[in-house]
């Protein structure tokens, strides 16, 4: 045989082996980003985004190593107060380590904090610019960590800090509807939970949302019983809030008396009582918490220049004060 026979008898037979191997390592490779072993192909934007030095490395496997590149340099943006550079750097990131936790995390926190914050106090924009611009900045750290949920359905973190961002009193005013916020952050730390890698008070957070939820009262109150049952929960805010459910139950219920059972002692049921009674900007129900104060007053012997009824509520806290100049 020639030797060209035999050059072309071998390119033939190694074509045929790679065209036999095609369907086994694509599903192979399937298989594996599935699986979270492989990262996804890097998408043509991105490359564009980190350049072509960074592209090479992390096409060699390394993205991790450009992604910590990039984070040192959206905290200089941070330093330079650069949002816009701040939010596209980490959606850079996270495109090249999306299973890592803290640049989910991080990223939204720059921006439904720290640039949120910024244009809460930047006194040399307008008002409705400011105001606009702080809520464009939260929706925008929302959106990141839902992204962030997708990509890490498994992550218990990432879900806990959802919702922590939509109870928060100073962001939850960005959303406009309170009852559909708080129903996305209980359903985000009942999420968190079921993962049952998340810490025990991850419940509890769950369940301090679903309280405030407006038609929600009956199955908050079965949720606050049933966490109410084990002796780690009792934390004041569950305990007043379980009294708060049974009372918008059972209006005609004696909310003193059951605040005492619940507390140990008058002076502890006032103490706790008072302080959900102050709590007004976190929107907590107060079914019967007047009610309760005015009986504990009478039983504690509080004068009404001491009652809890002279004290001033804090002031309404929100955009429309928070822009008003």
């Amino acid at each position: 045989m020639k030797p060209w026979q035999r050059n072309s008898i071998l390119t033939v037979a190694l074509l045929a082996f790679g065209a036999a191997r095609l369907p086994f390592e694509a599903g192979l490779g399937k298989d594996l980003r599935a699986a979270g072993l492989v990262p996804e192909a890097m998408q043509i934007g991105t490359r564009e985004k980190i350049g072509q030095t960074s592209s090479a490395v992390a096409l060699g496997g390394l993205r991790t190593l450009v992604a910590t590149f990039l984070n040192l340099r959206a905290f200089t943006f941070f330093q330079e107060q650069k949002w816009d550079d701040v939010a596209e750097t980490y959606d850079t990131i996270v495109d090249l380590a999306p299973k890592t936790r803290y640049y989910w995390e991080t990223g939204s926190w720059h921006s439904a904090y720290n640039a949120a914050s910024y244009y809460l106090n930047d006194s040399e924009l307008p008002a409705l610019r400011r105001k606009e611009a702080w809520r464009a900045s939260i929706y925008r750290g929302r959106a990141f960590l839902e992204r962030g949920i997708r990509n890490n359905p498994d992550d218990w973190s990432i879900k806990a800090n959802l919702g922590f961002l939509l109870q928060d009193s100073n962001k939850f005013p960005a959303f406009r509807n309170n009852d559909e916020t708080f129903t996305a952050a209980a359903a985000a730390y009942t999420s968190a939970a079921d993962t049952g890698k998340a810490p025990t008070y991850i419940r509890r957070a769950a369940f301090f949302s679903l309280a405030r939820v407006k038609g929600k009262e009956k199955e908050a109150l079965a949720m606050a019983r049933s966490l109410y049952a084990d002796p780690q929960n009792r934390v004041p805010t569950l305990q007043t809030l379980l009294l708060v459910l049974e009372a918008y139950e059972n209006p005609d219920m004696d909310t003193a008396a059951r605040a005492i059972e619940i507390f140990g002692t008058p002076e502890k049921a006032y103490e706790a009582l008072s302080n959900h009674w102050f709590r007004t900007r976190e929107k907590f129900p107060v079914y019967g918490v007047a009610k309760a104060l005015e009986s504990l007053e009478r039983q504690l012997t509080i004068s009404t220049k001491d009652s809890i009824f002279t004290k001033p509520l804090p002031p309404p806290a929100g955009p429309e004060a928070w822009f008003e100049k």
